[in-house]
Formats: C-alpha cells, sequence, structure tokens
C-alpha cells in the first residue's frame, strides 16, 4: 500500500482524534495534542496518509537531549497489520536521527503483544516496568529502549 509520511498539521486532529479514540483506553484529547503541535518545541509529530490523503496513522516524539521518547503510534483499525507502523517507525527513526537522537524509549502495555513484536523488529529491548502505569486498569507499562540508533 503506497503511504505518504509527512508532519502532522493542526488540519490532521480530526482524523488523529478518531484514530486515537479508536486505539486506546484512554485517548489524549485535542487540548493535549494541540499543545504538542502549538507548544511543545521538544515534540515531533508525524502521520501517514493513504492514496486519498487520508490520515490512516499517526506516531510522535518528544526529542530531550539527545534520547527521543515515543509518546504514541497508531494505525486506523482498518489499515492494522499492513505496515503502516512500520512505515510511521522507520521515519521517525530517519527523523529522529537528524535531530542528533542516539537512543529511542517507550511504554507498553504488558498485554499489547502485537505492539511489543513491531518494537522489537526495530531493535528495541525490554528493560524495565513501570508498575500499575495506565490509570484506566491499573496495567503495568514495559519500558523498552533501543540504542544507539
Amino acid at each position: 500500500m503506497p503511504l505518504k509520511i509527512e508532519s502532522m498539521g493542526i488540519e490532521d486532529l480530526e482524523d488523529v482524534l478518531e484514530i486515537e479514540g479508536l486505539s486506546f483506553a484512554t485517548p489524549w484529547s485535542r487540548n493535549s495534542f494541540l499543545y504538542e503541535l502549538l507548544e511543545n518545541e521538544r515534540a515531533i509529530y508525524l502521520v501517514a496518509r493513504n492514496e486519498f490523503n487520508k490520515v490512516i496513522g499517526y506516531i510522535g516524539m518528544w526529542v530531550v537531549f539527545d534520547e527521543g521518547h515515543i509518546t504514541n503510534l497508531a494505525a486506523h483499525p482498518l489499515y492494522r497489520r499492513q505496515g503502516v507502523g512500520k512505515k510511521l517507525m522507520e521515519h521517525l527513526i530517519t527523523v529522529a536521527r537528524e535531530n542528533d537522537v542516539k537512543n529511542l524509549t517507550l511504554e507498553v502495555r504488558r498485554s499489547n503483544l502485537s505492539a511489543q513484536e513491531l518494537y522489537q523488529k526495530f531493535g528495541f529491548v525490554h528493560m524495565g516496568v513501570r508498575r500499575k502505569y495506565y490509570l484506566d486498569n491499573k496495567e503495568d507499562a514495559l519500558i523498552m529502549w533501543k540504542g544507539p540508533i
């Protein structure tokens, strides 16, 4: 499937919020994304567009010194398991390198095996646990690291 990866803009918020709501038990709010796009100088957000220019996935990262913290990654349910997450991650790693990021980190639900599998394919390894990290059900988060990139 042909995908176009580019920077997220305000005009992408409706599609991103739809995907966010379909993907997460505690989705980020419009205001959270607006803060990331307009005020957080450390934030980088990308979207994946299909051949009809519709946003079908997104990924975000905070760059703090030489470390990148991946904040979120989601694909629309109709496009999962079709390489959207893989393409977004590949592009984000390229952008991270361009921003002198040396290591990447993220948290993932202990139960989200498909996400863990994707991250492991990119060389992320399990480095710790944040106990009861997720507010909706008190599920643990696995801390994963990749580096150097």
